[in-house]
């Protein structure tokens, strides 16, 4: 069987809208149109009963208790900025400290640079060599003045889990909050906020086969009771944290998005994962041993991020025009510096600069992955040669 071309393999970056999820949104644009907030009338109720039902939805994938700890945002990078400066504002009092690591995606970077400006003290965690924090320096660095540690769940560009719910309790056990970026994470593999002790997550719906411009925040009720400044003032929605009225056809597709990541996870991650060693072991088959970027066992099951050594990236990926693939972060898609990812890793500028990333999702196929590796292995002979 031949595939579909040209072959997409950069699901980190986004991710086509599910079909199901596109049908459940159709009559939210035109005969379900009404404002939630418009309590008055059956066009408002059938609007906010929607709402409410994705908010269920949502918080049971990730074991919130209470759907009301769902507040909708734009997407993952306006839930960050929510959390992060809402959380450095309202216990400044408390402390002004907070941890984060060097290979955090750019949207928590650039909010902690904007923190540092602002006389808050930020401490970047280094990564080994397979990307993982150390969790003893982790604890040796709180002070008093600790007030949030923010961590991906799953890495963007490497794949890499963290140990979320050790990283929870030692923030618990020192009463520090802790804040994870669940954007990568979030339907692919298990979350659980409460057995995690994670008090704030971002989410994102255009990372799990939902629709761009909606995400959400998990801010936790209670043990402890998390409370954040509104980034947006104007109006009483989302508990008054966000005013302005609600993008409800979004907000129905992110709900299905999640509804049917968590059904079909459990089968879902031993496919790609199956996959994806595949894609690796072809490669090292036609090549030679090839190494990876990162964990090599603690990480996303769709996720291979891979060096070839002696070629860059953006050579292979002019060259490969019938395959979509990344060298990093599709925010920093474009840049000529080597992934500071990779760099972290204490790699060579090389092997920077010649990694590619794989990204497998819901309707990769095992015929598009058996093309890629004979498409990248023609291409890498002949920049070689």
């Amino acid at each position: 069987m031949t595939p579909t071309f040209p072959i997409y393999l950069d699901y980190h970056a986004t991710t086509p809208v599910d079909p199901a999820v596109f049908e459940t949104m159709r009559p939210y644009f035109s005969d379900n149109f009404g404002n939630p907030a418009s309590s008055s009338h059956s066009f408002g109720w059938r609007a906010e009963e929607a709402v409410k039902r994705a908010r269920e939805q949502v918080a049971k994938l990730i074991n919130a208790a209470d759907p009301k700890e769902i507040i909708w945002t734009s997407g993952t990078t306006e839930s960050i900025n929510m959390a992060l400066k809402g959380i450095a504002v309202t216990h400044k009092e408390r402390g002004n400290h907070l941890i984060t690591c060097v290979t955090e995606h750019r949207a928590t970077l650039g909010v902690m640079e904007y923190l540092e400006k602002n006389g808050y003290r930020v401490t970047y965690l280094p990564v080994n060599s397979d990307g993982q924090i150390d969790l003893d320096q982790l604890e040796r660095s709180m002070t008093g003045k600790t007030i949030l540690i923010s961590l991906l769940a799953a890495h963007n560009e490497i794949g890499v889990l963290y140990p979320l719910k050790e990283i929870g309790t030692i923030a618990h056990n020192h009463k520090v909050l802790f804040h994870v970026d669940g954007a990568q994470a979030c339907g692919k593999i298990p979350l659980d906020v409460q057995g995690m002790k994670i008090d704030l997550l971002s989410m994102s719906a255009h990372k799990l086969y939902g629709p761009k411009g909606i995400g959400a925040l998990y801010v936790r009720k209670r043990s402890p009771t998390v409370e954040l400044l509104p980034l947006i003032h104007g109006g009483s929605q989302e508990s008054g944290l966000r005013a302005g009225t609600l993008a409800v056809p979004n907000i129905v597709g992110m709900g299905k998005a999640f509804e049917i990541a968590q059904n079909i996870m459990e089968q879902e991650a031993p496919r790609l994962k199956q996959l994806r060693n595949r894609l690796y072991q072809g490669f090292c088959e036609r090549l030679g041993e090839i190494p990876i970027n990162g964990d090599s066992i603690n990480r996303l099951p769709g996720n291979l991020n891979v060096s070839f050594s002696g070629v860059r990236s953006d050579t292979i990926m002019a060259k490969l025009h019938d395959i979509a693939v990344s060298s990093g972060s599709a925010c920093s898609s474009g840049s000529l510096e080597p992934s500071y990812v990779i760099r972290s890793l204490g790699v060579g500028e090389e092997r920077a600069r010649s990694s590619i990333r794989f990204g497998l999702g819901r309707f990769s196929t095992e015929e598009e992955i058996n093309y890629t590796i004979e498409r990248m292995t023609d291409v890498i002979h002949q920049l070689k040669s």
